[in-house]
């Protein structure tokens, strides 16, 4: 009895010792390695912006009156000096005619004054009075004609007008919105920078040629005109952290109107960027990091800094080399410290797999 005991106790000591080796035992897994690779590259930045007419303003009545007539619609083109709105001139038209009189009596009282004066009948005190009232005479006149001509309301530039607020036998107040007017043969885009980026943008030594900018509009398709940002604000907004530019843009088939929105594209060049694939890399606490193999096949882990993000790809800023090999597959299935076997895919074959992904 006690002798099959035994038997058995060895037994179970042979079998967990098999399962042990069996446990202590790893196989090395073989797995997916490049390096980065060198390239120059163009990232493209997008801004929401809004769009603006170069002049935009408002027509607003100058004087008081019934509006009389109207020689424009909503939506039409005018050019500059062209008739839009009259405003009923009578009453405008008599002050004229009144000062008029009142400027003739006045004159004719001058020249009587003069004619005595030169025979020394009066003194030169009253010929000077005399001059003067006949000024005052010819000052009313001059405002009384400048109150008519506002009755004449005209396009002060060449623009599209928009909706009417007002219609025909109106009567307006003095100042009152008739309707606005857009110049949209060049255009004033405007969107915000962050700070950092705007700093960034300041101390590029290529900062001329970033100047050209592209638009893309509400339905996703480019502008066909090139812009250039002409002009950066003087204050950052505290609230957002991003300053104002304004790019302006040639518009000569009217395609952008006043109010339009959409999206300013920067292309910012990179000479011989330091490129990965973002699925060679994993985060931890808000961190990047990848795995590069060391010469004696084990893993590393090793933080990096992402200058940029590009479709599939990073643009690494530091804590990579062009020489070192990273991991590309099975990242949590390994940890640092484990030794792998290495399947090397050449960086040009990774790059093109990743523009067939993106297709």
């Amino acid at each position: 009895m006690n002798r099959i005991v035994a038997i058995l106790g060895m037994f179970v000591l042979l079998l967990s010792g098999c399962q042990s080796d069996k446990k202590n035992h790893k196989e090395t897994p073989k797995l997916q390695v490049s390096k980065p690779i060198i390239k120059d590259t163009i990232i493209s930045k997008v801004y929401v912006c809004q769009i603006k007419s170069c002049q935009h303003i408002e027509l607003r009545a100058l004087e008081r009156g019934y509006l009389q007539n109207i020689f424009v619609d909503e939506g039409q083109k005018v050019s500059k000096g062209q008739s839009m709105f009259k405003i009923m001139p009578n009453v405008y038209e008599a002050d004229l005619q009144k000062v008029k009189s009142e400027a003739v009596v006045a004159r004719i009282e001058y020249e009587n004054t003069k004619m005595l004066q030169d025979e020394n009948v009066v003194s030169k005190n009253e010929l000077a009075l005399s001059k003067a009232k006949l000024d005052k005479a010819n000052a009313e006149v001059t405002l009384a004609q400048t109150h008519l001509n506002f009755t004449n309301i005209n396009a002060p530039f060449a623009g599209v007008m928009d909706h009417l607020h007002v219609r025909v036998g109106s009567l307006l107040d003095e100042g009152e919105l008739l309707t606005t007017l857009s110049d949209n043969s060049k255009m004033w885009v405007y969107f915000n920078m962050p700070e950092v980026e705007y700093l960034d943008y300041m101390t590029d030594t290529n900062r001329q040629s970033l100047k050209q900018v592209q638009l893309e509009m509400a339905n996703g398709k480019l502008f066909s005109e090139p812009g250039l940002i002409e002009i950066i604000e003087g204050e950052f907004n505290n609230e957002t952290g991003n300053i104002a530019f304004r790019a302006v843009f040639p518009n000569p088939n009217a395609i952008l109107r006043h109010g339009e929105t959409g999206n300013i594209v920067m292309r910012l060049p990179y000479k011989n960027a330091l490129i990965i694939p973002q699925k060679a890399t994993f985060e931890i606490l808000d961190k990047k990091y990848v795995f590069v193999v060391n010469k004696d096949h084990k893993l590393e882990q090793r933080e990096i800094t992402v200058a940029q993000e590009l479709p599939h790809l990073y643009i690494v800023k530091s804590g990579l080399k062009e020489s070192d090999d990273i991991l590309l597959e099975g990242l949590r299935r390994v940890q640092k410290g484990d030794k792998v076997e290495v399947n090397f895919i050449q960086p040009k074959n990774v790059l093109a797999s990743l523009e067939l992904e993106s297709e």
